[in-house]
């Protein structure tokens, strides 16, 4: 028994908590949450994955090379869900291949349900959207989500979870 660590089992605890588990016809892809750089965005996100909010929801947006595009209830990027929106929460944390930040309108305070995961680099969005996470393992199903603007026939979330709920 020498050696052995009980911090690991609470630190475990604590990163589940902070871990999507999406859900995409290809696969899961695990997303390690940023409280650190967007609290605010991170509780939201994590409040509507509980409610169940994003199962079902189509990538309505989705370009090449770039990012895709989803949480809108609509499925027309105009939509979002019935909370109020988030004031920017912008970050010196770069949108790279993996990152997650949240979609807005022209208003830098006007964000609320919609995300886009980044497919490549996208230094020209730094400083200017939140970054709340990044994909962890399951790059490879993101990068198999229809693309299109708007898509055809688009892909859906199967599941969005907190991970700490799927145990």
């Amino acid at each position: 028994m020498l050696g052995l660590s009980f911090v690991s089992v609470s630190a475990s605890a604590a990163d589940l908590e902070n871990t999507l588990y999406l859900d995409l016809k290809d696969g899961r892809v695990t997303i390690e949450l940023r409280p650190d750089l967007a609290p605010a965005h991170v509780e939201r996100i994590k409040t509507l994955a509980r409610q169940g909010f994003y199962d079902g929801i189509v990538f309505h947006r989705v370009i090449d090379g770039f990012m895709a595009q989803t949480g809108d209830p609509t499925g027309t990027g105009m939509g979002g869900s019935d909370l109020p929106d988030l004031k920017a929460e912008f970050s010196r944390e770069p949108f790279k291949r993996g990152t997650l930040g949240m979609a807005r309108a022209a208003n830098p305070n006007s964000a609320n349900s919609q995300f886009f995961i980044m497919f490549n680099d996208g230094d020209w969005l730094n400083g200017q959207y939140t970054v709340f996470g990044r994909v962890v393992s399951g790059m490879e199903h993101v990068d198999k989500i229809k693309r299109g603007e708007p898509v055809q026939n688009p892909d859906k979330i199967v599941s969005l979870m907190v991970a700490a709920d799927a145990q």
